[in-house]
């Protein structure tokens, strides 16, 4: 995995494999889903506080290198 994505893993015993933040059951496809609804970087913070800003960040640059 990327240095810089070090907030992004997979386990294939964790929500199916899916890319996760920080171990979590939130998937990086989640976080996309919620920024594509328009849903801001703080309202998604506000709505899961276990989140942070760094880990939004992530997500966006996993998919980009990713192309979930």
């Amino acid at each position: 995995m990327y240095k810089e994505l070090d907030r992004i893993t997979v386990n294939p015993n964790l929500c199916m494999g899916q890319a996760t933040i920080r171990g979590m059951r939130i998937t990086v496809s989640f976080i996309l889903k919620l920024l594509a609804s328009d849903m801001s970087v703080e309202e998604i913070l506000a709505a899961y506080p276990e989140l942070e800003k760094e880990d939004i960040l992530q997500a966006i640059q996993y998919n980009l290198l990713i192309k979930i």
